[in-house]
């Protein structure tokens, strides 16, 4: 049974990664001229990601994301970096060591390169994608691609996402977007649940849930299977996500963060 669930760590600790990946969205015409308002330059997210089997959960990996502001062909962009990392406990079984890197335009948070570089149990997969936004191309190592309005991409989706106004929002409305990744373009929604409290391993919150539409994958099991939790502030930030999968289920909650925006007034008092 130890054996089995190990052998699992080697996508659980890119959870965070790959919810965006999952969330692949039709872009609606509210989206394309959306501002940022929910992140600032240099803030850093820190996630645990939790492997369960038959009620026993284990510590599977770490997940960051970090942010940055930097100039990309003469133009201000947001660098973000997502690194996935399994326990350093499990490595001599399935080591894993994923970066993801995204640069996109300051203004409307439309991507403009985007790096992969991921390294499990030594399989090694690189991925490079430069977009034109006015020509509505993405060009990768395998040519070039027509690509609709307000693309995004793994890393840009989150930040993007983050800046949705819930409040525009009744309960079960789907919020579209478009994805590109791995030469295809992916149409895809989350549906928005409300607002709710919840209580993670960093506290309690007030926060705001949504389903995302998976696509049926070796990990993930096809339709509306996981709940995402973001807080209920302007930040958005992740708190939870939990899901099925193939054998058990997993659960990532956010355990740190550095310079958020927004003070971060969702995080309920311990009384």
């Amino acid at each position: 049974m130890e054996s089995s669930i190990l052998n699992k760590v080697k996508k659980i600790c890119l959870i965070i990664l790959s919810v965006c990946t999952y969330c692949r969205l039709s872009a609606g015409d509210d989206f394309c001229g959306i501002r940022n308002s929910a992140f600032a330059a240099n803030e850093t997210l820190t996630f645990q990601i939790f492997y369960n089997v038959i009620g026993l959960y284990i510590n599977a990996g770490t997940a960051t994301f970090s942010n940055r502001l930097e100039r990309l062909d003469n133009k201000p962009v947001y660098h973000v970096i997502g690194l996935g990392t399994s326990n350093p406990s499990y490595d001599f079984i399935f080591k894993v060591r994923d970066r993801y890197e995204s640069y996109f335009d300051t203004t409307y948070l439309q991507p403009l390169k985007f790096i992969r570089s991921v390294d499990e149990g030594g399989y090694k997969k690189t991925e490079n994608v430069t977009f034109n936004q006015q020509n509505n191309t993405a060009t990768t190592l395998k040519g070039e691609y027509k690509v609709p309005n307000c693309v995004q991409d793994v890393l840009s989706s989150i930040y993007y996402a983050r800046n949705i106004d819930f409040n525009k929002y009744k309960v079960n409305d789907k919020i579209p977007f478009f994805m590109f990744l791995d030469n295809e373009v992916y149409n895809l929604y989350i549906r928005y649940l409300g607002k709710e409290d919840i209580k993670t391993k960093y506290g309690k919150f007030h926060a705001i849930k949504f389903k995302p539409l998976l696509v049926k994958g070796t990990i993930f099991e096809g339709g509306e299977k996981m709940n995402v939790w973001v807080s209920d502030d302007p930040n958005h930030i992740p708190l939870r996500i939990e899901s099925p999968i193939a054998v058990g289920s997993i659960k990532v909650d956010m355990m740190g963060y550095t310079n958020l925006r927004h003070p971060l007034y969702s995080k309920m008092s311990v009384r």
